[in-house]
């Protein structure tokens, strides 16, 4: 699968930012492909691009309109058919990251058909994976796990990766979602893998590597979410971690989509993730934490950070604010 850039960002009618992190996440990794975003009536988010019609995208050369919206059962509403329908009738491409499959909607086969321009559907994997193991294999791996879903755990994996990389260590960014495959152009969406294949699909894409060389593998979901915590289980299992890194928002009330959840404490996130990672890696650690404080002040954040360090011994950054380089330090001493 290779998707052509420069991309038209598609927010749709997203109610809030979160709801577009698919967006987000590509245009902070990769400004330079994205060059501008379109929104319809209601949308909440805004990622700073240029506000463009289908008419304006294509004559700044876009290639590929992205479908930068993650919703609640990944469904592509009625309201975006005619946005969908004009990006295919001026020759462009559309990359879907949501789970209902653009290769469904017969008037957008039969439009792309008709227009010789492609449909990826991101999120879903049609090749075969095997059957996870669990046996030992060479190579390192860090996972990135979380207290809920959308708490920054595929930001900190790839910081981690860029900062390994700018140190001169071994390591490749491993995507399990739609929007990491955006990024890097590789992986498997493995909530979209039957569960039984889940570990199996993360032994595939993270396999046996040179001994110092770390996979920096994206995480999914949490172990304390209805909904999703069987993908998280299987990531946990299949990417046989030798670290953690424990990724948390501190000012939800509420576990995303489930106001009856409230989210785990620290603690107990810590010694659940643990627990399961040693199934496959008995010698499997916790680094750190990674904490968004983006709703906290300098000062509340500075003070979250030393508290959460105080307590367990381990270092505790905002990625983006401080950076991950405390927590690659502790993974260079495995």
């Amino acid at each position: 699968m290779k998707i052509d850039h420069p991309y038209l960002m598609f927010l749709g009618d997203a109610p809030d930012e979160l709801a577009a992190k698919t967006a987000l996440g590509i245009k902070q990794w990769r400004p330079e492909w994205c060059i501008g975003q379109l929104s319809l009536p209601g949308c909440k988010a805004d990622l700073g691009l240029t506000e463009m019609t289908i008419a304006e995208a294509k004559a700044a050369g876009v290639k590929t309109l992205v479908l930068g919206v993650a919703n609640r059962g990944g469904i592509i509403g009625p309201a975006w058919m005619e946005t969908l329908l004009a990006a295919i009738d001026a020759g462009m491409d559309i990359a879907n990251g949501l789970h209902t499959r653009l290769s469904t909607i017969p008037e957008l086969v039969e439009a792309a058909a008709a227009k010789g321009v492609r449909l990826f559907d991101v999120r879903h994997f049609d090749g075969k994976v095997p059957v996870g193991n669990g046996e030992k294999r060479s190579g390192k791996r860090v996972l990135a796990v979380g207290t809920d879903c959308s708490v920054g755990k595929m930001y900190t994996t790839l910081a981690i990766d860029a900062e390994m990389k700018k140190r001169g260590m071994k390591s490749d960014f491993r995507a399990t979602g739609q929007t990491g495959i955006f990024i890097v152009g590789e992986g498997i969406s493995v909530d979209a893998v039957i569960s039984d294949f889940i570990s199996g699909a993360v032994e595939t894409i993270a396999p046996a590597n040179d001994p110092d060389h770390w996979d920096v593998i994206e995480g999914q979901g949490s172990l304390f979410h209805a909904s999703f915590s069987g993908v998280t289980m299987g990531l946990i299992h299949g990417s046989q971690p030798d670290a953690l890194v424990i990724c948390h928002e501190p000012t939800r009330t509420h576990m995303r989509g489930l106001p009856g959840y409230k989210l785990p404490d620290l603690k107990t996130c810590l010694e659940v993730n643990l627990q399961h990672a040693k199934l496959t890696n008995p010698d499997c650690v916790v680094v750190g934490f990674a904490i968004n404080t983006k709703s906290l002040d300098e000062a509340a954040a500075t003070k979250l950070l030393a508290d959460i360090e105080a307590e367990f011994g381990l270092p505790a950054v905002d990625p983006v604010r401080i950076g991950v380089a405390p927590i690659v330090d502790k993974l260079q001493e495995i």
